[in-house]
């Protein structure tokens, strides 16, 4: 392979690369470079979000580079911010333990474990004396540390922003320079923190790092990124059935957003399918190829098919319409009762009605009869309701 051509295959699907030039002095030296991305253990399971720095952090090992999966166990006992509005919880040792390890365990569907190298910042960090932090804290400014967009926000507007919180970027940047990073991977919110690392390295004498930075994937909602809080996320432990059937709910034009920064197919087969779905070819049809290559990623590929197989039973084959409409119902407090998501979305004229049609065995989401006319859904959800035979809707709570 070139070098032109490596190149191109980094920065598929990247949102901004920082520098370029530099990128391809690092591969000129013919050696496999050290790639490092990091993950807080915030959470335990890994969904299709998670995967995009993930898959990215693949195919540069599949380029021959060494990958260095940092696990954030003493950052995670900090709690870092990054796009909200509030300090965020610190987490236990304990938990951050107990999440650690579910990442090693799921880790492994993405990343080759031959090539992987899995690290903890705990490893140095722990070794950090008063003095150590306090000369890490001093190659800053306050004034610097203003300058990342959430912590800006929050002092304009008189929110607190606690002096640990600023600890965060600098263990974070001194990660890269204890790992010897020569790329660091993260997503878009990240880019103060990646930055934070060039600068440490070369204030301690390393050659600084480039940083890869990759969008941030929209949820099956297509407007808030995917996160397992808002409940529209597909997790990659999800079971078959539950992860094709999710990624089929996704919107005709979330589809190609999902393809861009999920799928493994080359540029030119996604432009050709994006081209007949144009001059007419049915949407579902793509959208089945997306669902099925997830699933045969995460599961095996006899998985897909009779993925495939049981969606198409549920819907009485095919008997989902292509012009079903896309609405959107507002909830109270993050949640909304069953009937009133009926009558707002318009397939019920009251909410006695739908609790009427729910005693008949005629109300249906996502192909499964509802029985419960308690039934709550979460703000974020997104799901395919039907009523009687013939009406339907991709319905999204807000």
């Amino acid at each position: 392979m070139t070098q032109k051509s490596e190149l191109e295959q980094i920065k598929r699907g990247a949102h901004e690369l920082l520098l370029e030039d530099e990128l391809i002095q690092k591969l000129a030296l013919g050696r496999p470079l050290r790639v490092k991305a990091g993950f807080d253990p915030t959470a335990p399971d890994l969904h299709l979000g998670h995967t995009v720095l993930l898959n990215k952090l693949r195919q540069l090992q599949d380029l021959g580079h060494h990958a260095l999966f940092l696990i954030g166990d003493f950052t995670g006992m900090i709690g870092d911010p990054t796009g909200k509005n509030a300090t965020r919880p610190p987490l236990s040792r304990e938990q951050v333990q107990e999440n650690a390890q579910s990442y090693r365990d799921q880790v492994f569907k993405v990343l080759d474990p031959d090539k992987t190298e899995i690290v903890f910042n705990s490893t140095w960090m722990d070794k950090f004396g008063a003095t150590d932090l306090i000369k890490l804290a001093s190659t800053h400014t306050v004034a610097r540390m203003l300058e990342r967009d959430d912590f800006g926000k929050r002092y304009r507007s008189n929110q607190p922003i606690a002096i640990h919180e600023f600890i965060y970027p600098l263990v974070q940047g001194y990660d890269s320079v204890a790992l010897k990073a020569d790329i660091e991977l993260g997503g878009t919110d990240q880019k103060f923190n990646l930055l934070m690392g060039r600068e440490l390295q070369k204030h301690y004498g390393q050659s600084a790092q480039c940083v890869l930075t990759m969008p941030l994937l929209e949820g099956l909602d297509g407007v808030n990124k995917m996160s397992k809080s808002l409940g529209n996320y597909v997790g990659i432990t999800d079971t078959p059935r539950d992860m094709f059937g999710k990624l089929m709910s996704v919107s005709d034009q979330l589809m190609w957003r999902y393809f861009e920064l999920l799928s493994f197919e080359s540029l030119s087969t996604i432009a050709k399918w994006r081209a007949e779905v144009e001059g007419g070819r049915n949407p579902r049809d793509i959208k089945v190829l997306l669902g099925q290559e997830i699933v045969a990623r995460f599961h095996s590929k006899q998985a897909a098919v009779d993925a495939l197989a049981d969606f198409e039973a549920r819907f009485k084959q095919g008997a989902l319409p292509d012009d079903m409409p896309a609405v959107a119902v507002a909830s109270t407090n993050g949640c909304i009762g069953i009937a009133q998501l009926l009558k707002q979305a318009g397939l019920v004229a009251s909410t006695s009605e739908a609790l009427r049609m729910i005693d008949q065995g005629g109300v249906k989401l996502g192909g499964e009869k509802v029985s419960d006319k308690a039934l709550q859904l979460k703000a974020g959800a997104v799901v395919v309701a039907q009523v009687g035979k013939r009406k339907f809707g991709r319905v999204t709570v807000s």
